[in-house]
């Protein structure tokens, strides 16, 4: 709007940042809006205005209260105007000032006006405005004028009011439920956009309930739906319900695939896309189902429009992370890719080729991969990365061609990300395939020579003091790490110390060598690097056992950090010590009302997990306060919480169990969720029939249970003590239900004894063991010694692939993996697992897991447990044998 009076000068045709705003100020502006008071008002100049005030207020200029209210009255003044684009931008100003509820009032009567005015334009503009103004006193007063609106024959009109409605739906739902019927009808619009907007509103009515959603889906799918953009809509609510249904479905039979296959021949290239990316995200997709979908994709790489090309190579590049011999019916259209102009495309073909290529290949494709990255972004060259990485792991023999790649673009400019994302795949190369690892640590070596990432710097130091030692020449290593000491900032130097203290610990040749650097140290200038050369001179030459200096410098701190900093917090100086052994070991989990995060990949530097924050302590102070639990000793560990009830019923029910040495307590956290109801004396009649070394010894009733006001109950059962009981428990929870009267509040004084039938609980093995993480899991093995090792071999039966019996079995045995040994690199035939614990009666556990493939689908297993007790790795063996 402001370019005809801001032209620009010949001399700055150049200029790429020039804008037609350029030195405009609040001040000259606000002074400008007088115009709107003008008797003869200039649609054209006023419009001019109110572009420079919406530019200023999306830059972030603040408008005082004072300065805000003018310019709204003087706004208001403007409605006297006919001129069309005028109106508009009034509407656009008002909206933007998000006027006081006492200053809505003086430009309502204009706006409801407007809404039921014969001009579609004011009509559509007015509700938007309207309804993002408005409180929900007015907006009971327009809402027969927006239901008429939902329905009205002009599409603009129609789509104002729904899309009106899903923002209302976040601040008055309650009032837009109401209009259902009309927002049903506009579902079956003939215009596009209407329908699209009024899918979307129809969808957040319903979303909390299951079975609505359910039924409109079902009704949907049989074809009433004509705009493209509804029926992408329709595709990710059809797999929502899909996903949600696969776990109650009992047979085989996937609801809605057939109507998503459907949609793979529509006309609209967006509502293919959509139904064949929802085929491949299917939860358990077959090869026969994943087929048309493929089929589609490869036709869309072959497409003129870039944005196909790029989403039919990017859906493909996910797919062949778990389906990799589907994708492979494309790799010839792919090839054709890597020569594309858009670079994204070409990135994500040839990792996409990485994935299901032959070792054969391998070379071919590195050459053209080193043709181009330095053209891409970031973002894509760590894909490029991860492909490089897995591949690697598929062909270990071209290992020395794909390390060579990884450190020629390790010496490469790039950010943080990126350079960490090549150190963490050095990283695991080295660690998984041996003959790497010369050369892989010769490698990070020149890195950190010109590193200028301390995190990076610091992290291959320590990794240099785990691996350095073990290689057949250590002392090639020492130059490059000394030169840290003189080069660096104080964090890498301290850093430096500590792995120089690791060699000399671990290579008696170069003992001597090593005091020497390190006496050099001692004159730093951070005193953290002083403190450390102090400390690791004193430790190398004492007379102390090898043994306990090598435990000093190597040993995993089993002890969880998160732990040991809220213990440190919590002591208060006294005559007496810190003492370590009081801080708590498990893993905590997380209170019961968050959410779990989302878990983030392994990286191939660090150690386990860090700890969420827990509720542990707060168990422990809840049950030793409980005069029946205080003589149980000790709490060993609260499991998370299992719900017993399902979602959105008249009681919601979970239960937390609390493992002691000798006794087992159920905390049920009951809820009830009928507001006419107050339950009384709630306990739970715990039937352990099935679980034979259990003796119910105490009970807890909750005496009151209020509406939405969550209360506890307490059964406690004994068990043989330092023994992994199991059984399967089954529940009722009984109550005294009162009726309370909704206007006062009140409670009846007689009431009615009822019962809940609850979900049944099991105690398994996985309860006895705590998740505690290793630092450095092979140190820990070596230190833990073969005495109580047991070792043994398993089938474990047909699966679908090897993540899915790595899975079972962490969960079977409730174990910490180590070093992001629980992911299982797509398409691999075999892989280890590293699993560390602390067992009941605190006795460390380490256990190594050996998968491979036996046939078509049949996985063997290779368990190998080490603990500070052999009837505890007998035990293990038990539970897996029984599992």
């Amino acid at each position: 709007m402001a370019q005809p009076f801001l032209k620009k000068d010949d001399d700055h045709d150049d200029e790429v940042d020039y804008s037609p705003f350029l030195g405009i100020e609040k001040g000259a502006v606000l002074q400008e809006a007088r115009v709107f008071n003008d008797p003869q008002l200039d649609p054209r100049r006023c419009s001019q205005v109110i572009t420079k005030l919406l530019y200023l207020l999306n830059q972030g200029e603040t408008f005082t209260k004072v300065e805000a209210t003018e310019v709204f009255f003087a706004v208001t003044k403007l409605f006297q105007s006919r001129d069309l684009g005028l109106r508009r931008m009034v509407y656009v100003i008002i909206k933007e000032l998000s006027p006081s509820a006492d200053e809505v009032i003086i430009v309502t009567s204009s706006l409801m006006k407007d809404m039921t005015s014969k001009t579609d334009m004011y009509r559509a503009n007015a509700i938007r405005v309207l309804c993002q103004i408005t409180d929900g006193t007015l907006l009971t007063q327009i809402e027969r004028y927006l239901k008429q609106a939902i329905v009205d024959k002009n599409p603009v009109v129609a789509s104002a009011a729904l899309v009106s409605g899903i923002r209302l739906l976040q601040t008055n739902p309650e009032i837009v439920k109401r209009w259902s019927n009309e927002v049903q009808e506009a579902v079956q619009s003939r215009a596009a956009l209407v329908q699209f907007h009024a899918l979307a509103l129809l969808h957040q009515i319903r979303q909390n309930d299951r079975l609505a959603v359910n039924k409109l889906v079902s009704s949907l799918t049989r074809g009433s739906v004509r705009s493209p953009l509804a029926q992408c809509l329709l595709i990710r609510y059809t797999s929502q319900v899909t996903r949600e249904s696969a776990s109650n479905t009992q047979t085989g039979d996937r609801p809605f695939y057939d109507f998503l296959e459907g949609c793979l021949r529509h006309k609209a290239e967006m509502v293919i896309f959509e139904a064949a990316r929802a085929i491949t995200e299917l939860n358990g997709v077959t090869s026969r189902e994943l087929t048309p979908a493929i089929t589609v994709l490869q036709l869309f790489l072959s497409s003129t429009k870039p944005v196909l090309r790029f989403a039919a190579v990017r859906t493909l590049n996910k797919v062949a992370m778990t389906h990799p011999i589907a994708v492979t019916n494309c790799n010839i259209d792919m090839e054709s890719l890597i020569s594309d102009q858009n670079r994204s495309i070409a990135t994500l073909a040839i990792t996409t080729l990485l994935k299901t290529g032959n070792e054969s290949s391998v070379d071919r494709l590195m050459k053209q991969i080193t043709t181009f990255m330095s053209d891409i972004a970031d973002e894509f060259k760590i894909v490029v990365i991860e492909a490089i990485r897995s591949l690697c792991l598929k062909f270990p023999l071209k290992h020395r061609s794909l390390m060579n790649f990884l450190s020629n673009i390790l010496r490469e400019e790039g950010g943080f990300e990126y350079k960490k994302a090549i150190v963490d795949s050095i990283v695991i190369l080295i660690r998984d395939i041996p003959e790497a690892k010369e050369s892989g640590l010769l490698h990070l070596c020149e890195f950190i020579e010109d590193c200028e990432f301390t995190y990076l710097s610091t992290q291959i130091l320590h990794f240099l003091g785990i691996e350095g030692p073990k290689t057949s020449d250590p002392s090639k290593y020492i130059r490059y790490i000394y030169n840290r000491v003189h080069l660096e900032n104080a964090t890498v130097r301290a850093g430096a110390v500590s792995t120089l203290a690791k060699f000399g610990a671990m290579v008696d040749s170069l003992k001597p060598r090593i005091f020497v650097l390190l006496r050099r140290c001692l004159f730093d200038t951070d005193d953290e690097v002083r403190d450390r050369a102090t400390l690791y001179l004193n430790t190398l030459g004492a007379d102390g056992a090898v043994e306990d200096m090598k435990e000093f410098l190597f040993g995993s701190l089993d002890i969880p950090l998160v732990n040991l900093e809220r213990s440190l917090k919590n002591y208060e100086p006294s005559e007496e010590s810190f003492d370590i052994n009081s801080v708590p070991k498990e893993v905590k989990i997380q209170p019961l009302a968050e959410k779990k995060a989302p878990g983030k990949k392994p990286t191939g530097l660090g150690g386990p997990p860090p700890a969420p924050p827990s509720t542990i302590d707060a168990y422990e102070k809840l049950l030793s306060s409980i005069p029946e639990f205080a003589n149980f000793g000790k709490l060993f560990k609260s499991s998370a919480p299992v719900e017993l009830t399902e979602a959105e019923t008249e009681y919601a029910v979970n239960v937390v169990k609390h493992i002691f040495d000798g006794h087992v307590v159920f905390q049920y956290n009951c809820t009830n969720t009928i507001p006419e109801q107050l339950l009384e004396n709630v306990t739970v009649i715990v039937d352990a029939s099935e679980a034979e070394e259990f003796a119910e010894v105490a009970s807890k009733p909750l005496r009151s249970l209020p509406y939405d006001s969550p209360g506890q109950t307490f059964v406690a059962f004994e068990k043989p003590e330092g023994v992994p009981a199991v059984g399967k428990f089954s529940n009722m929870l009984r109550f005294i239900v009162k009726e309370v009267d909704p206007s006062t509040g009140e409670a009846e004084d007689d009431g009615v004894e009822d019962e809940y039938q609850l979900e049944e609980l099991e105690v398994v093995a996985a309860d006895y063991m705590l998740k505690v993480g290793v630092s450095n899991f092979r140190n820990a093995w070596e230190s833990m010694g073969p005495d109580c090792e047991r070792v043994d071999e398993y089938d474990l039966g047909p699966r679908e692939n090897l993540a899915e019996a790595v899975n079972a079995v962490i969960n079977l045995l409730g174990m910490q993996p180590c070093e992001g040994t629980e992911v299982v690199p797509s398409n691999s035939r075999s892989h280890t697992c590293l699993l560390s614990g602390v067992y009941i009666g605190n006795v460390k556990v380490l256990v190594r897991l050996q998968f491979g493939i036996d046939g078509p689908k049949d996985v063997a297993m290779k368990l190998a447990v080490r603990s500070e007790d052999e009837a505890v790795s007998d035990a293990i063996h038990e539970i897996v044998a029984s599992g």
